[in-house]
């Protein structure tokens, strides 16, 4: 089992303390609502367990099987970043390996391929990076204790990252962001 699946199971044992529910019972409470579309699975256990977003999001990535990292496994991770930086996000390409070649400096670490991004991880997830849309790249930092920034948007509780910097040219992969980044990589090792 890889240290990303024995996280996810973490997160799905402690989601199953929060709630008093096995995940067997929560997957029934879906199933029994009729509901079939992520966003509205991921409120309704939000709204019925008190979850939030990421453990919300999560567990209905398991129980509807749609995660990114299965969309991802059994393919190389070039195979991988070459259908993210496909078509109209093909620009964003440069962003992606400007950021690799500054946190592969920073020491050992873990690269987990989703469908739309990738998590870089230690002990835990330190930072995500991928294009969000066409027009916008974003990059999700976890770290705590950053100085408030204009560039560095503060996510809700329980959001993936605590931050989020959105990039549109490479230019803005610059020593700031870089720290924060390595900030986020420190702490999560």
């Amino acid at each position: 089992m890889s240290s990303l699946d024995k996280a996810v199971q973490t997160q799905i044992d402690n989601i199953q303390k929060k709630t008093g529910k096995s995940l067997a019972e929560i997957a029934s409470i879906v199933e029994q609502s009729g509901l079939t579309k992520h966003g509205e699975i991921r409120d309704l256990l939000k709204s019925t367990l008190g979850l939030g977003h990421g453990d919300a999001n999560a567990i209905t990535h398991v129980i509807l099987k749609s995660d990114g990292a299965r969309a991802a496994e059994e393919k190389p991770l070039q195979a991988v970043l070459d259908e993210i930086y496909a078509g109209p996000k093909a620009g964003f390409r440069p962003i992606h390996e400007a950021l690799m070649e500054h946190i592969n400096k920073f020491g050992e670490f873990e690269i987990a391929p989703k469908k739309g991004y990738v998590s870089l991880r230690r002990k835990k997830q330190f930072a995500m990076i991928g294009p969000k849309t066409n027009t916008r790249f974003e990059v999700g930092i976890n770290a705590k204790g950053l100085n408030k920034n204009q560039r560095l948007l503060e996510q809700p509780k329980g959001s993936m990252c605590n931050y989020i910097v959105n990039l549109t040219d490479i230019k803005e992969v610059d020593a700031e962001l870089v720290a924060w980044i390595k900030s986020a990589y420190e702490q999560a090792g």
